[in-house]
């Protein structure tokens, strides 16, 4: 009887780590409020953590708070992220947004076999795949050319109906004229 008190104290002790763990991994939501609602992305730390943690510290300070998509593409992405030059109520500077990144170090690559698909979203980069540090996209549309090429950071849950309302750009490069933006980005539970 003894032996199986300790068997059972056993589980229960490891059952707590386990529940430490998801508790840790429910904890990496992006939530970001769009002019339609909220996009929930469940970020992967076990993908790129590097980039997530990234996201996450830059997210804490308020960093994302009123950022501006300002490249968007039809039936291909939006990309967002641009702290130092892409905020909309201080220093939004549209000739320059999306040329800036924050006061972070750039992040080596995290490449991996998450494919781009709708919905998974990815660290924007310079041609220097070491280069991502502050800006992100969402696909709304499958991206299998850009698998293994650039770090996905993680995938929409839910709220991809608002993505899919993100005003549009125009041209090749996908410039938007007065673009949305993300209102709000909070970090935490579904």
């Amino acid at each position: 009887m003894k032996l199986f008190y300790l068997a059972f104290a056993g589980v229960l002790y490891l059952a707590s780590f386990a529940g430490d763990a998801f508790a840790q991994s429910a904890d990496h939501y992006l939530t970001i409020q769009l002019k339609d609602g909220p996009v929930v992305i469940q970020l992967m730390p076990e993908v790129a953590p590097k980039h997530v943690a990234q996201i996450e510290a830059l997210a804490k300070k308020g960093e994302y708070d009123n950022v501006a998509f300002h490249r968007v593409i039809d039936g291909f992405m939006a990309q967002t992220g641009d702290v130092k030059y892409g905020n909309m109520e201080k220093g939004f500077d549209a000739s320059l947004a999306g040329t800036g990144s924050s006061d972070m170090s750039d992040i080596p690559a995290e490449f991996s076999k998450t494919p781009f698909v709708r919905g998974t979203v990815g660290m924007a980069r310079s041609q220097d795949p070491n280069s991502a540090n502050s800006q992100f996209f969402i696909m709304f549309a499958e991206g299998s050319f850009l698998n293994g090429q650039y770090t996905v950071v993680g995938k929409v849950v839910s709220g991809m109906e608002n993505v899919d309302k993100i005003k549009k750009g125009e041209g090749q490069n996908g410039e938007v004229k007065s673009p949305d933006r993300m209102i709000k980005v909070t970090l935490g539970k579904k």
